[in-house]
């Protein structure tokens, strides 16, 4: 398994879990907590501060995704080499070149009305 496979795997892994905490917040400053009875000040088991776990969790995992981007993009060219085959002078073949049309020969047109 490359290196690249295993950034690839938590990259996506990172994203589905930002994707998941983006979305149980609200976007009115309710989300979380206030779906457990956010206005009063005495809260069950800290639920007041969910909105705190989900903000800075959600600084988290962004911030790891761009990493995990570019801790990737470090390991993309470990298998490939960087000159292009293609540009090679050596190894490429030339073109057969084609006769010259004579003078006698007429091109094809594509017209056949007689003047």
């Amino acid at each position: 398994m490359s290196a690249f496979t295993i950034f690839l795997t938590l990259i996506v892994i990172v994203a589905f879990l930002l994707v998941v905490v983006i979305m149980v917040q609200n976007p009115k400053g309710g989300g979380l907590s206030s779906s457990f009875g956010g206005g009063g000040t005495q809260q069950l088991g800290g639920v007041k501060k969910t909105g705190d776990f989900l903000d800075k969790s959600t600084w988290f995992l962004a911030t790891a995704l761009i990493i995990l981007i570019l801790a990737s993009n470090l390991t993309i060219d470990s298998g490939i080499s960087a000159e292009s085959k293609a540009l090679d002078v050596e190894e490429t073949t030339e073109m057969p070149v084609l006769p010259a049309p004579s003078a006698d020969e007429t091109p094809a047109t594509g017209d056949t009305t007689d003047e």
